[in-house]
């Protein structure tokens, strides 16, 4: 199942947005958050609320609404080699705030503060359930599904800074989407990064030094996780910068793409 949040009135603001089943080329009305449903097997029951509208007709905004987003640093060695960096003993976590969050089509903003912005693809996991102390064997239960993600980093101010929360901090700095996909299978996916059609970064999801269960249980180990937060579980090499006039594309393989273009900030 694709979960969206969408306008059906492009003039409205995101925080109008409602939850959508996306079916083909029809966006189903919900009448609640998907994790605020009754559960199934890794899945939920959608509880339709009104007639569908057509895709190309509604804005499909961030399909997430987080209390919070658990990255992963380094988690691809490829990727911490060309930072100067060995892949750590365990999980290298760090926080964006729920303000970095933006959705497809949205734009990232350049701050003037920083001269080198990068981009950086990653496969979001969307927490279900609330969580705590998550055995690695059981953790698929407390998922709801998978999104893509960019992890937009301030290059030169988290060298700077010695610590990474303003490089990775700024409004605009996470975008996601274009879906929730609940029955997306993580396992050997290829993510890519492309800037203008330019092929920039390509891994797969079987060159994470920490699998999925092994993150939420190490996650889960130190803080609680609630349903709707995101774990954005790190990117393979080729990161690079971001220029005003660029169009950003994640692409999961066999989840889909997200596009933003870049503008300059202030």
């Amino acid at each position: 199942m694709r979960i969206v949040r969408f306008l059906a009135d492009v003039q409205e603001s995101p925080e109008q947005a409602r939850w959508g089943l996306l079916v083909d080329d029809l966006v189903y009305p919900l009448a609640r958050a998907p994790y605020e449903s009754p559960r199934l097997n890794r899945g939920f029951a959608p509880e339709i609320d009104g007639p569908p509208h057509l895709c190309s007709q509604v804005r499909l905004v961030a399909p997430v609404v987080p209390r919070k987003i658990v990255c992963v640093g380094r988690n691809y060695a490829a990727h911490a080699e060309e930072r100067g960096h060995r892949p750590p003993p365990e999980p290298l976590l760090f926080l964006k705030p729920p303000s970095a969050v933006i959705g497809p089509g949205e734009p990232v903003v350049l701050p003037s503060v920083s001269q080198r912005v990068d981009h950086e693809a990653e496969l979001a996991v969307v927490i279900g359930k609330r969580c705590r102390y998550v055995n690695p064997q059981d953790a698929w239960n407390v998922v709801l599904g998978y999104t893509c993600a960019n992890d937009v980093t301030a290059r030169d101010l988290q060298d700077r800074d010695g610590q990474w929360a303003r490089a990775k901090g700024f409004d605009t700095f996470c975008p996601v989407g274009p879906w929730i996909d609940t029955r997306f299978e993580p396992s050997r996916r290829t993510i890519r990064c492309l800037v203008n059609d330019e092929l920039r970064q390509e891994g797969t999801t079987d060159q994470m030094v920490f699998p999925i269960p092994s993150l939420l249980a190490h996650i889960s180990n130190c803080m609680t996780l609630e349903p709707g937060d995101l774990v954005l579980t790190g990117t393979p090499a080729g990161v690079g910068p971001l220029r005003p006039g660029d169009t950003v594309t994640v692409d999961v393989e066999g989840l889909g793409a997200l596009a933003n273009p870049v503008m300059a900030g202030i």
